[in-house]
């Protein structure tokens, strides 16, 4: 039986899409609260272990708020927004890098007119994410800067 082996090279397309590469949905909609979020799994390779990833996301909309064990790695492609990271909100652009450390609480939103896009480097195996439980969020929203953020 023989093995699937992953492209040499693939093609950009126009509009941040590459060749053989599907435009998914970012996660399943009653899995997470999110909005007008797309992935595309640009790479991914047992020898690595790891995934790169490129999400989108569209004017007015944002990621879901979670935390989770693996770590995460993110380089802003297209667009401008803000990042949660922590209790630390940032503003984003393009070739901006984001790290988010294992157990913190994140969260992209597109700020801009055009879709926010970026990189994502992440272990290939990895833990389920994690939504804030009611107490959780409270503690978040006694920050005022998170608590702006969240309810932008």
């Amino acid at each position: 039986m023989s093995e699937t082996k992953p492209a040499l090279v693939r093609a950009s397309l126009n509009g941040y899409r590459w060749e053989e590469v599907p435009n998914l949905p970012y996660k399943d909609n009653a899995s997470a609260p999110f909005k007008a979020v797309s992935r595309q799994v640009l790479f991914a390779d047992p020898q690595l272990g790891c995934e790169l990833r490129y999400f989108e996301v569209e004017p007015g909309g944002y990621s879901s708020l979670e935390r989770h064990e693996h770590v995460h790695a993110v380089m802003i492609l297209r667009g401008r927004g803000l990042c949660l990271v922590g209790e630390q909100v940032s503003e984003v652009q393009p070739h901006d890098l984001v790290n988010v450390p294992g157990w913190t609480w994140h969260q992209f939103r597109a700020t801009g007119d055009e879709p926010l896009g970026f990189l994502c480097l992440v272990n290939q195996v990895r833990d389920k994410p994690q939504l804030p439980t009611e107490e959780e969020l409270s503690e978040l929203k006694s920050n005022p800067v998170v608590a702006a953020f969240l309810s932008s």
